[in-house]
């Protein structure tokens, strides 16, 4: 993927899509026909509408309700269960497995699922690179995927591969993708409705603004009991918490939780219930080791002071992780530790009592000291330039997290004799992607087979050439962990293979790149008034937004009380149109979406 990425202007086809074939006004046509609208307020915008290219959570989140995958994730306990394939099985020595597709799905425009689909989707992903953006990880030890009839897929590796039951990857019609040209371009949002196969038929987008769809009749699982789903977009979290105070949406995620103050306002409010529970994402501090690309050529201006491992340990024990668990989390979290969170406690790795980079500022200054980084005579540490160091430190706008711990680094680190520089962007993929940064806010929400987050890191994932995009979280590097993470692709056992995971975060942790700070909880809000129940996943004490699958909207379902469309069904969404072309328009024509999200915005 280049990475002088080409602004898209957004379509004016986006308004007209939300005319209904009744020729009514979508509000007046909820009204009238009695029609059930969930409308979800969320504080991210969709990178891309496209399986190829989607990383951001609210874009996966939506193709995972657009498309299925082969198998999918039990809603108690997460053990992988049915869905495009019904069975499967591997050959003795694991390197043919065998899925038998179910004959009772179609797509939404009629058109019956077959083995066909499943292989054309891997094989595209197999001879494109472009195709294989989003998760192309999945299909570097396919040998060759081949489907002799209707109802079997075949998939030949060329080495053991333990995630064969955990294929996280849409799959698509080929009767409709076998059309695209470039796939690094098309994001599949110009021509409505988009054939798919999940619960949801996409109806409707208008870039930052809404996703619209509707209630796909024909899903072979049953058709989900709302009949219309509309992902509003809102720049401010404190006004998606008003409109869900107003009935003007019935669910309110944050970005992705809400704020500790935001959750106490709401508690005991009428129609109103707060879900706060471990979440699936960690929430770290990443630092730039140097932006590289897999031809060996280096770009950005990251600080050369970053590529001593002394120097990013220091970092690190010079952050509080208790005190923002306490004043910013407010014990909506735990602390951090690990690349994965205890949620997922077969991987969960804690560091030993002698490895851990404890809360230390003395011995952080003493390693700054090692490292040559010294203080001058106006207390302010210096680099090899001899001018004083003040880092770059890139924070998403629209997270509230991002500015309060940056304000505590700000302190911390000023103790240090550093400086620190928040950058608060709209867009940060820009800068990280070119490597135009010191440090980062950094996140990823963990799939229960951890592998993709694990990809990401390796040398494999950074862009071929410094003009290209890859799939890497932060441009790390390191031999002895991609020989861990080869190792444990390969490995069935269930103990074993956790085991070398735990060995890859001990990797991760020591090399000082990723600096884990916390495990937020999932912290969202719904109005019962709207929502009578919704699945969390897991089943006790899970989350409802960004699940691993489609459980909590196909779930769902409307309070007796609501009538028709809740008051940001339709309706909402017009609202919505209005106020970001207003917006966008000030600001000097419609926002570019981006081809490629950053770490922060990953299922």
């Amino acid at each position: 993927m280049s990475r002088s990425r080409t602004p898209r202007l957004a379509a004016a086809a986006g308004v007209a899509a939300l005319t209904l074939t009744t020729g009514l006004a979508p509000q007046q046509a909820a009204a009238e026909d009695g029609r059930k609208v969930l409308t979800v307020a969320v504080a991210q915008s969709v990178d891309s509408l496209s399986p190829f290219l989607a990383t951001r959570l609210v874009s996966t989140s939506i193709n995972r309700l657009m498309y299925e995958y082969l198998t999918g994730y039990d809603v108690k306990d997460a053990h992988s269960i049915p869905g495009l394939a019904t069975k499967w099985s591997p050959s003795a020595d694991k390197l043919t497995w065998t899925y038998t597709i179910r004959s009772d799905a179609t797509w939404s425009d009629g058109h019956r699922i077959t083995a066909e689909d499943a292989a054309w989707t891997f094989n595209t992903m197999m001879t494109d690179e472009k195709a294989g953006t989003a998760n192309g990880s999945f299909v570097t030890n396919f040998r060759k995927v081949t489907a002799p009839s209707p109802t079997q897929l075949v998939i030949e590796l060329d080495k053991p591969q333990a995630t064969m039951t955990a294929l996280d990857v849409p799959i698509v019609p080929k009767h409709v993708w076998e059309k695209v040209g470039d796939f690094s371009t098309f994001h599949n949002d110009k021509s409505f409705p988009v054939v798919g196969s999940g619960p949801f038929v996409l109806t409707g987008y208008k870039p930052d603004s809404y996703v619209r769809l509707e209630a796909n009749k024909k899903f072979w699982r049953g058709a989900p009991k709302f009949d219309e789903l509309v992902f509003r977009y809102y720049k401010d979290q404190d006004a998606a918490v008003a409109a869900l105070r107003k009935g003007e949406v019935s669910f309110v995620a944050g970005s992705p939780s809400l704020t500790p103050a935001q959750a106490a306002s709401l508690k005991g409010e009428e129609n109103i219930k707060v879900n706060d529970a471990p979440g699936r994402r960690f929430y770290a501090l990443a630092t730039n080791p140097g932006a590289r690309a897999r031809d060996g050529r280096r770009f950005g201006d990251g600080h050369e002071s970053l590529l001593d491992q002394r120097v990013r340990q220091a970092l690190f024990m010079a952050v509080d992780r208790k005190a923002l668990i306490d004043k910013v989390f407010q014990g909506h979290a735990v602390e951090g530790a690990g690349y994965i969170p205890p949620r997922f406690s077969s991987y969960y790795w804690e560091p030993s009592p002698d490895q851990e980079l404890a809360y230390d500022p003395a011995q952080a200054a003493r390693l700054l000291d090692q490292a040559g980084y010294q203080k001058n005579g106006a207390g302010k540490r210096v680099g090899k330039d001899g001018r004083p160091i003040t880092y770059r430190v890139l924070c998403h706008a629209t997270d509230p997290n991002d500015k309060a711990v940056g304000q505590y680094l700000k302190e911390w680190w000023g103790e240090l004799g550093i400086g620190v520089r928040l950058d608060c962007l709209d867009n940060v993929s820009d800068p990280w992607l070119a490597g135009t940064y010191d440090l980062a806010f950094d996140g990823w929400s963990v799939n229960p087979d951890p592998d993709f987050v694990l990809s990401i890191h390796t040398c494999a994932a950074l862009p071929a050439t410094p003009k290209d995009t890859g799939a890497t979280d932060n441009f790390i590097c390191d031999k002895k962990y991609d020989d861990l993470y080869a190792r444990q692709l390969a490995e069935y056992d269930p103990a074993k293979r956790a085991n070398l995971v735990k060995q890859m975060e001990s990797r991760l942790y020591d090399l000082g790149y990723m600096n884990v700070m916390a495990y937020p909880n999932a912290v969202e809000a719904y109005r019962t008034d709207r929502i009578a129940s919704i699945e969390t996943m897991p089943k006790d004490a899970g989350n409802i937004y960004g699940q691993d699958g489609y459980w909590s909207w196909w779930s769902a379902v409307p309070a007796a009380s609501d009538s028709s469309s809740d008051g940001a069904g339709s309706a909402g969404v017009i609202t919505g149109v209005v106020v970001g072309v207003v917006i966008l328009a000030g600001a000097g024509g419609f926002l570019a979406m981006r081809r490629r999200a950053t770490a922060e915005d990953r299922e």
